[in-house]
């Protein structure tokens, strides 16, 4: 989940900032202003106000009123999130959890208490005091190469494995399977692109697209509105 003028959301929000605090994870503020937000592969964590929450992958856009109220969260990409919140991502997939239905309400009401007094400073603290694991390589490896555009069959062979076990070593850390992630990935390159002045045509051809109107039909099916609509203008 962001809120933010990068990947990860359909347009700029003011009143938002965003701060990498440890390997895969970022620190992330927003004021609660409604926003689209696209869907990332990550996990997030999140102080809404009232309590905390877990935010698991969406599959396509969806729609955040904000509630009006300041949000902090840590968001953990690279496949880091099921590992730091003891959760497979698949499990949460389209959904917003309260945090003790995912730890032992005896975990989540003491991680609560100390996040109520300073939210971004807690946050911040509960990221670095904890390292990634060694099983966590494996994501990291995968969301990096998915990032660059490789394609699964050729990630596969160079992980050693086959296409279907990649596919469920994927389904626990990022939600869905490789083919999915890397879709995402490559919608947050095209708008990146687009947000840096180059033209859709020009961001379809480098971005591996067939043409204009298959990076159209893209921009549909997971942010659910026209390449113009998703720069916000």
């Amino acid at each position: 989940m962001t809120l933010a003028p990068t990947p990860g959301t359909m347009e700029p929000v003011a009143g938002y900032r965003e701060r990498r605090v440890a390997p895969g994870v970022v620190l992330w503020s927003s004021d609660g202003a409604p926003g689209t937000i696209l869907p990332d592969g990550c996990l997030d964590l999140i102080w809404d106000g009232r309590g905390l929450v877990v935010a698991g992958p969406d599959a396509a856009a969806r729609f955040n009123d904000g509630g009006g109220r300041a949000h902090v969260g840590l968001r953990f990409s690279h496949g880091r999130g099921p590992g730091f919140l003891d959760v497979r991502a698949d499990q949460l997939r389209d959904t917003t959890v309260d945090l003790d239905a995912v730890w032992s309400a005896a975990a989540a009401r003491g991680l609560t208490d100390r996040v109520a007094d300073d939210p971004a400073g807690a946050l911040a603290a509960l990221a670095t005091a904890t390292p990634p694991a060694d099983g966590e390589r494996f994501g990291a490896r995968v969301f990096a190469a998915l990032a660059r555009g490789h394609d699964v069959a050729g990630l596969a062979d160079e992980l050693g494995t086959t296409s279907r076990t990649l596919h469920r070593r994927c389904l626990p850390l990022f939600g869905y399977g490789p083919q999915h992630l890397g879709r995402i990935l490559r919608l947050q390159r095209a708008l990146a692109r687009a947000r840096s002045g180059t033209p859709w045509a020009e961001v379809a051809a480098v971005e591996g697209f067939a043409d204009q109107p298959h990076l159209a039909r893209e921009v549909r099916s997971l942010a659910g509105t026209t390449p113009t609509g998703l720069l916000g203008g």
